[in-house]
């Protein structure tokens, strides 16, 4: 098994520092955000000033920050990168997350580094070649099983394994999509991604019958593994993920605080496993995923291929039953809640399905109960009743948006506290204030005084313990508070023991900052480590000369260039998947296999997907059960202005 820490980390995603301070304050023992440039998510930039500010908060709790330089870079961009990894590692960032190997050719600072998810890690021989060339953590792709995750595990023996267990599932093994970059020059591998699986599509056979009719084939259900938190920690997994860097404030909070609460109810059935970071955290919510932005619920492939993953429907975010629609007129709307539903609010977001089975949206302009039941209900919408298509009576409704959540996750939603032992004791010139906290950092203060006993000793003693224990302003909170006297209780005024309270918490703090070190950066092996192939196509995303020699140093022959590059002209694989359009509906040769009158009938022929000018080709590969999407540039995207052309060789040498 695996050498990896015996510590849990909950890793969640920071759009902005402050909702990164959020997510600490929520239950993150570590958090990953975009720098100024070069994250996987094109408008999630944060300054270096707001990236310091967000350490300077996780590393009070011992948490960590990780930044996102994760694009592929052009070999114009390396010098500004470099720059930047040394900008937030003077920041205190923890780690780097890195997917251009060519960054491992620089003079990097001795930062910590994560492979990321556009390394597209599937193999047990992948995630040791990493931890080979210098990585600290890997995370492991979204399509495995547990035994698959297990046996990456058991692979590695210094990295510590990560894996996404919430949030938006790209339909591609990560890094191996290029639709975006085809169809509109905007790369997905440079964190601009056009979402062409989030798009409705014709399904047409090989004799151009339609299969499906404007269905979001390729668009999946959010991923879930709330259910699978134990075995995924049995299989090896120690830093669970939560995707979502565009998420807003109040998912962050929500979805980090569920897992905060699961983990922990993991951690105390489990001695032998510790919090990735210090202190506890209070929740003043329920949390629950259910209300944040989802497409549906999936564990997607971590127990088997499911026949539901899909939302081929809407890849919108419909929400929650509300009731149904009992009388139309003509400026407002009534309905009938369900029972145990909460009330209406001015403001909510509702959806419904017309008649084609598209979501349709509105929002409650004002809302005005009916009975005291509270269940019956009229809503004026925002939008005329005439531009709201098919609504109808009996219409079953949703609620997407509920202005009474909202509202308590903008306000304050949880606080997050160190636990802290408090000792005052008499010594001889007066009295001393011990500390200790949490992780085992102390702190000792005297405070001489004249001595004076105290004349109702047991009135003295609450009123010294009630006054020790506020800690409110602090990250701390008092978990064991001791008096010890050599007679009977002193008198201490309450101003001379809050002054010596906060001169005790300020060397405590001097002390945590003392001790604090930074994650050690991992050391490649000698020999270098040989990679798993020894020649690379368009798909390993080598867009910079410093990539393809960091390859060719270790083993690989023949280094082809990105796909940006557009050196690929014809017709090549622009996405694989996991995902398998055939098998969810229900056309697979392997659904078909023992069914009397369709064995041998049903093939895995390619099919084509249509969307207006667009078209795909579907191949499949049945024996890794993998699905192409083919097609290739358009010339509209190869006349744009190319900034920086890579192209290693004049002719493609023989491998």
């Amino acid at each position: 098994m695996s050498a990896s820490p015996r510590h849990l980390e909950l890793l969640a995603p920071a759009r902005t520092a402050d909702i990164g301070i959020e997510a600490i304050q929520h239950g993150a023992d570590a958090v990953y955000i975009g720098g100024p440039d070069f994250g996987a998510r094109h408008n999630a930039g944060n300054a270096i000033e707001d990236i310091e500010r967000l350490v300077r908060h996780a590393h009070r709790f011992n948490a960590r920050i990780f930044i996102t330089l994760n694009t592929i870079l052009r070999d114009d961009e390396l010098e500004d990168a470099r720059r930047l990894a040394w900008q937030v590692y003077e920041a205190g960032a923890d780690a780097l997350i890195v997917q251009d190997m060519g960054l491992l050719q620089l003079d990097l600072p001795p930062i910590q580094l994560h492979a990321s998810t556009q390394c597209d890690i599937r193999t047990p021989e992948k995630a040791r070649f990493l931890q080979d060339v210098g990585f600290s953590q890997v995370v492991a792709a979204r399509e495995l099983t547990l035994a698959q995750i297990r046996a990456m595990a058991e692979a590695l023996s210094s990295a510590q394994l990560e894996f996404f267990i919430h949030g938006a599932l790209c339909v591609a093994y990560s890094g191996q999509c290029f639709i975006s970059h085809a169809h509109t020059g905007r790369s997905a591998n440079r964190g601009d991604c056009s979402q062409a699986c989030r798009l409705p599509y014709e399904v047409v056979d090989g004799q151009g019958r339609i299969v499906a009719h404007q269905k979001h084939v390729l668009s999946m259900k959010d991923n879930d593994q709330s259910a699978n938190l134990r075995a995924l920690v049995d299989a090896g997994v120690r830093s669970f993920k939560i995707e979502g860097r565009y998420k807003d404030m109040g998912y962050v909070k929500n979805i980090t605080g569920h897992y905060r609460r699961l983990l922990d109810e993991v951690l105390h059935e489990r001695p032998s496993l510790a919090r990735g970071s210090s202190g506890h955290t209070r929740l003043r919510f329920t949390p629950d995923p259910q209300r944040s932005f989802n497409r549906g619920a999936t564990d997607y492939f971590v127990n088997g291929r499911q026949d539901d993953i899909g939302a081929f429907d809407t890849p919108k975010h419909a929400g929650l039953p509300l009731g149904w629609v009992s009388h139309v007129g003509s400026d407002h709307f009534d309905c009938r809640l369900d029972e145990g539903v909460s009330p209406l609010n001015n403001g909510d977001a509702l959806t419904y399905l017309d008649l084609q089975h598209e979501l349709v949206g509105l929002r409650v302009n004002i809302a005005t109960a009916l009975d005291a039941s509270l269940r019956q209900w009229r809503v004026q919408p925002n939008e005329p009743l005439a531009a709201l298509k098919d609504l109808r009576r009996d219409v079953a409704l949703s609620r997407n948006r509920d202005m009474a959540w909202d509202r308590v996750l903008e306000k304050k939603s949880a606080e997050r506290r160190i636990a802290l032992d408090m000792t005052l004791l008499e010594v001889p010139d007066g009295v001393a204030l011990q500390l200790s906290d949490e992780d085992g950092h102390a702190a000792y203060v005297e405070l001489p005084l004249q001595k004076q006993r105290a004349q109702q000793p047991d009135k003295a003693q609450a009123q010294l313990r009630e006054a020790l224990a506020k800690l409110g302003g602090t990250d701390f909170e008092a978990r064991e508070l001791s008096l010890h006297w050599s007679g009977p209780a002193l008198f201490l005024p309450l101003s001379q023991l809050n002054a010596l309270r906060r001169q005790a918490l300020a060397e405590l703090e001097a002390a945590r900052a003392a001790a604090w070190q930074r994650l050690p950066r991992a050391t490649p092996v000698q020999p270098p480590a040989a990679y798993p192939d020894d020649t690379l196509s368009y798909l390993a995303n080598v867009y910079n000369h410093a990539a393809q020699q960091f390859y060719l140093h270790h083993g690989v022959r023949v280094v082809d260039a990105a796909y940006e590059s557009q050196q690929e002209l014809g017709d090549v694989s622009l996405m694989i998947t996991k995902h398998c359009v055939r098998y969810s509906l229900s056309l697979c040769p392997k659904q078909a296999k023992g069914v009397t009158g369709v064995q041998g009938t049903v093939r895995a022929e390619p099919l084509q997907l249509i969307n207006g000018k667009e078209k795909l080709t579907l191949r499949f590969d049945c024996k890794p059960c993998e699905m192409h999407v083919v097609g290739k540039i358009k010339k509209s995207v190869l006349q744009q202005t190319h900034a920086a052309p890579v192209k290693f060789y004049k002719a493609r040498p023989q491998a």
